[in-house]
């Protein structure tokens, strides 16, 4: 039997297009129900079952750390991948969160590498901090991007682990090592005949706090004592 591991979005949405028959496995971002690939969580009903990762109220926590980092900044620009099908389901988490900060959100596309400078080159001299989204393209870049952002001066939130080790401030989200082991678990059962209709849509709930104490020091920030100690790993 084949199994179809489909890892990030829009992966997972491609292989539910390819094939109704051959079982698939994903881990994706944000609710699979939206997105068309199960019926139900607890009874997906079709050929596909997996994780879910990088919902919204991971988005509304990364708000709340760059808030207790950076209160004095009044605009947050959010940079987005436009060519990600389910992208606009995340940015719509971070415009009420931003509201309900009381805060402004831009939004910055950069929708390969060759956009990346020239859309930094627009940031508003309003910006105060930087939201990234939760994008596998962004991961691809992750040093590109880390760099600008330090070039530009500009306190910033990304969504995994790996940003933080390549320079970047700070990051919150799930650790990509449980996510993939949960996809592996999920292959092994389908493999010795379980079928993806009755396996329940896992939420993924381990979340990683990281930050980078150099690039704080780059940017000529005091890092809060209570982020540090809530902080699962700081990088000195």
């Amino acid at each position: 039997m084949n199994v179809l591991a489909a890892i990030a979005d829009p992966s997972p949405q491609a292989a539910k297009a390819a094939t109704q028959t051959i079982p698939i496995v994903f881990a994706a971002n944000g609710d699979p129900l939206k997105a068309g690939l199960v019926a139900s969580l607890n009874r997906p009903g079709g050929n596909a079952t997996g994780i879910t990762i990088f919902g919204p109220d991971a988005v509304t926590k990364r708000l709340q750390l760059l808030h207790e980092l950076a209160p004095q900044a009044t605009v947050i620009t959010y940079v987005a991948n436009p060519n990600n099908p389910i992208g606009d389901i995340e940015m719509e988490a971070a415009r009420g969160a931003v509201r309900s900060l009381g805060k402004e959100m831009l939004v910055l596309n950069a929708g390969n590498e060759h956009e990346f400078d020239a859309a930094f080159a627009t940031i508003d001299r309003r910006t105060g901090a930087l939201l990234f989204a939760s994008d596998p393209f962004f991961v691809t870049w992750r040093n590109k991007l880390v760099a600008l952002t330090a070039s530009h001066q500009i306190p910033a939130i990304y969504y995994l682990r790996e940003f933080a080790e390549a320079g970047g401030l700070m990051a919150y989200g799930n650790g990509l090592s449980e996510v993939y082991r949960s996809v592996g678990l999920y292959i092994g059962r389908v493999l010795k005949g379980e079928k993806p209709a009755d396996l329940p849509v896992q939420q993924s709930t381990k979340f990683e706090l990281v930050i980078n104490l150099k690039a704080a020091k780059a940017l000529g920030l005091s890092m809060p004592q209570m982020l540090l100690v809530s902080a699962d790993e700081v990088i000195e």
